[in-house]
């Protein structure tokens, strides 16, 4: 599914204007540097922008700042949230402060490795 032109221009205006906890994690994720895995930073689809995609396996990573404890901010997310699982796109969500420190940045590279293993691939095999 293609964005809307909007979305696609928001996307790369994003792209720009990544926080820094988004830029490193795209450090971690470019290049195919974890696992061979092919990551998108600020990818539009439909309305919306992911902070990162992974299209091979249906999986987008939102890395999520202060902002997103707001009750209205939820909300939003959960709407958002249950439109991509709609399209069979599974969502990864990691607080700022996670990805932030150095300890925990590893248990969100693992989080990301054990979703896109084989078995939960989209297209794979159901699991047991």
């Amino acid at each position: 599914m293609r964005a809307p032109l909007l979305t696609m221009k928001r996307a790369r205006a994003s792209r720009r204007k990544m926080t820094l906890p988004e830029v490193i994690l795209w450090g971690e994720l470019r290049g195919r540097r974890l696992k061979g895995l092919r990551f998108r930073r600020q990818h539009g689809l439909g309305a919306y922008i992911l902070d990162f995609y992974l299209p091979s396996h249906r999986i987008a990573i939102e890395v999520d700042g202060q902002g997103h404890d707001h009750p209205d901010q939820v909300l939003h997310d959960q709407i958002r949230d249950a439109w991509l699982a709609g399209r069979g796109i599974k969502v990864l969500r990691f607080t700022a402060k996670t990805v932030l420190s150095d300890e925990d940045r590893e248990s969100v590279l693992d989080a990301i490795v054990r979703a896109a293993a084989p078995s939960t691939a989209y297209g794979g095999p159901p699991p047991p």
